[in-house]
């Protein structure tokens, strides 16, 4: 079985939030085919008891470290004298360095699958290894948007972070054998951004797991008798989320209270900040971490996902579909989704609109929306159908690294 070496910025376990779900999904579908040697970081102190379950999927060598969020951010701003963006040495570590110079040297390793641009810099130092990077999304522009709502210096730190690291993105784009994104969108702009990169640059979709997010199964209610229940699921320490439900909350939540007296908004996610506490009463729950976010899905009258930043795709979104519950999006949730609105998801550009077709679907729920949205899931988003891309990139890297093997074969990069 060939060898792979997979670099990942998070422990790709359990996959219980965005980039870990598409992360997990990646590693579970990789060592299926590869001897798979797995680096990583825990940021999370509860996520060492994880590390044993990884064991079942990776076959070869398994090298994960601590990362302290406080003294990773501390080291970032090394980057301030570098030159470089804050995210690169936010991730810098000597030990996961030797460890990818020692495991390349002694294993027959050809290929590698960097996850987010950030764990690029260990393999930048290789160029005869086959490299794909999973930049998932183009996290230089979520910096741009976050500098177009911060105030200074946050703003000026953030516009910073968003030039240097799409530079260093095309810098990376340019030299691997293949940059994938989230979605057909998320490609598209990157092909704009970086035109220079534009032959290399592919996607694949984030998937579901369409049996684990089945409304086939029988979950217990965790609402109180008599409400009627919003539900947004995500990280709460994640700001694009903190921005969405502060919003929704301030700007939308009370005119629909006002006119269904037993509408509660459920925000149901781990690490909830300050500022989500604060959101608490008047019908709004702060629920904190659950052991599994479905039941509160599937009791819901409707998931709403009223971001006003992102970039890629929602899996938070996908779920509540592939739950045949009644989702209703911002623009920018929607985003890299390819679904019929109005048939498949419910569009909403602005606070009346949530307010308007939110009291529609309270007033009048369409039972047929869920179950079309269910079935744009099943079709387009199943995790197996995604994924076959990355074993076609994978294919093409087998095919090149044969013929460069070849004794009667030679570029420049090899005399």
């Amino acid at each position: 079985m060939e060898e792979l070496l997979y670099l990942v910025h998070r422990i790709p376990y359990p996959p219980n939030k965005g980039d870990k779900i598409r992360s997990y999904h990646l590693l579970k579908h990789l060592s299926r085919h590869f001897k798979v040697h797995l680096g990583a970081f825990i940021d999370d102190p509860d996520d060492w008891k994880y590390a044993e379950a990884l064991k079942e999927m990776v076959s070869g060598e398994m090298k994960l470290l601590p990362l302290n969020p406080a003294w990773a951010k501390l080291r970032s701003t090394y980057g301030f004298l570098s030159g470089e963006p804050l995210t690169v040495p936010y991730y810098r570590n000597a030990e996961l360095k030797n460890w990818v110079g020692q495991l390349t040297a002694n294993r027959p390793i050809r290929h590698v699958l960097v996850f987010s641009s950030a764990m690029s810099q260990y393999v930048t130092a290789y160029p005869k290894l086959r490299r794909i990077i999973d930049f998932v999304d183009i996290d230089s522009d979520k910096w741009r948007q976050y500098s177009e709502r911060k105030s200074w210096p946050l703003n000026w730190v953030y516009r910073r972070e968003a030039r240097t690291l799409l530079a260093f993105e095309r810098r990376i784009a340019g030299t691997f054998e293949a940059s994938v994104f989230v979605s057909r969108a998320e490609a598209a702009l990157f092909q704009q951004l970086a035109p220079e990169c534009a032959s290399r640059v592919t996607y694949y979709n984030n998937g579901v797991d369409l049996d684990y997010f089945s409304p086939a199964h029988d979950h217990d209610n965790p609402y109180p008798p008599g409400e009627r229940v919003l539900a947004f699921t995500g990280a709460m320490d994640y700001w694009a989320n903190v921005d969405a439900v502060t919003w929704f909350s301030r700007e939308v939540f009370p005119a629909l209270r006002a006119q269904f007296p037993d509408v509660r908004f459920y925000i149901v996610g781990s690490r909830p900040t300050g500022e989500v506490l604060a959101l608490a009463g008047d019908g709004i729950i702060v629920t904190g971490s659950v052991p599994d976010v479905r039941p509160y899905v599937a009791h819901a009258a409707i998931s709403v996902a009223p971001l006003r930043i992102a970039r890629g795709i929602q899996n938070k979104v996908l779920e509540a579909m592939a739950m045949a519950k009644p989702v209703v999006v911002s623009p920018q949730a929607l985003e890299g989704i390819d679904a019929k609105t109005g048939r498949e998801v419910i569009l909403a550009n602005d606070a009346a609109e949530f307010i308007a077709r939110i009291a529609v679907q309270l007033a009048q729920p369409d039972e047929a929306l869920g179950q079309a949205a269910r079935q744009r899931v099943v079709q387009d988003y199943s995790w197996d159908r995604s994924l076959q891309r990355v074993d076609r990139l994978l294919e093409q890297a087998r095919t090149v690294t044969s013929q460069v093997d070849q004794p009667t074969r030679y570029t420049n990069e090899h005399r």
